[in-house]
């Protein structure tokens, strides 16, 4: 970058460097080219002449020497404000010890997709249909057989489809669960999952069915984009593109693979995980992870929606 002025003089201009070295800001060393050119912006909007000069790998600022001190004392004040930003990255929040209990969670969802192969009789009834009740079918989903949004959560269509869930997405969720709490995670793995099936179903014919936790995985790679992408909001030039491009790298890496591979349903999990990532990001930031109790509470929250969304696909079946 180079600015240029040319004095309306007979005589030479004398242009003087600016000191890189000097107690008004600090003893900084030698300018780098980003300090250079910031400070160049600076004198160009106060309307002083100068220029860019570079030796090896040392930047000069330039100005004429009638000049010299009001572009010090312009740059004193531009340093003065801007100390201390951009703030220094946060320091990564301590990590729940709770790695046992998202693996049992998710130990229980296999113990489940068992439990569905067998043919057990139900309060007398015949042993159900799992999918047939607890699939995210579109046109009863709008229907207002809201339960659907979560059982379809829980179901499997083979040991292969559990088993990719598991083994893909239980990296993320333990770490979602070390980063947030249990109760909180899981509370914003159901939300963004059921939000995601629920949006799904508008977008779609009505005779559109899936099943998957994947969903609810897509969800939590968005909760933990969106919750990095806050906390590092003041750093984003150099950490965007990790999260980011993390999350739609196993999007199209994983989400859009097989035949039977429901694209929206992992696109809009995902979204709602973003969404919901934002909100909670600035509140945890505001004002803290929930403590113990808190996270019990929504740990409760999300057993007590899981048991109450088969209850009602059970009951409505017979």
């Amino acid at each position: 970058m180079e600015t240029n002025s040319h004095l309306d003089t007979a005589e030479p201009v004398e242009w003087l460097a600016l000191p890189p070295l000097s107690d008004r800001w600090h003893s900084l060393p030698a300018l780098s080219r980003k300090r250079a050119e910031s400070w160049a912006l600076v004198l160009e909007s106060q309307g002083i002449p100068g220029r860019l000069e570079r030796y090896g790998i040392r930047w000069n600022l330039m100005v004429p020497s009638d000049h010299l001190e009001h572009a010090i004392n312009q740059l004193s004040l531009f340093e003065a404000e801007n100390i201390g930003w951009p703030p220094p990255p946060p320091k990564p929040n301590p990590l729940v010890e709770n790695t046992l209990a998202s693996v049992s969670v998710l130990l229980l969802l296999a113990t489940f997709h068992n439990f569905t192969l067998l043919n057990i009789p139900i309060f007398g009834h015949p042993p159900p249909e799992w999918s047939q009740i607890g699939s995210a079918q579109a046109a009863r989903i709008l229907d207002g057989e809201w339960w659907r949004l979560i059982t379809a959560l829980t179901l499997h269509a083979s040991w292969l489809h559990l088993l990719s869930n598991l083994a893909i997405g239980g990296v993320f969720i333990i770490f979602l669960c070390r980063e947030l709490g249990s109760g909180l995670a899981w509370t914003l793995l159901l939300a963004s999952g059921a939000m995601g099936n629920l949006a799904n179903a508008h977008f779609h014919l009505p005779t559109h069915t899936s099943i998957g936790a994947s969903t609810l995985v897509f969800g939590g790679v968005g909760l933990l984009s969106a919750i990095s992408m806050i906390r590092y909001r003041h750093h984003l030039k150099r950490r965007w593109y990790a999260p980011v491009a993390g999350a739609m790298a196993l999007l199209a890496s994983l989400g859009t693979e097989g035949n039977n591979t429901d694209l929206g349903a992992h696109f809009f999990g995902f979204l709602f995980g973003l969404l919901f990532g934002v909100f909670s990001g600035y509140l945890i930031e505001r004002y803290d992870r929930p403590g113990r109790r808190v996270n019990q509470g929504l740990a409760l929250l999300a057993i007590v929606t899981v048991i109450m969304s088969w209850w009602a696909a059970i009951r409505f079946a017979i």
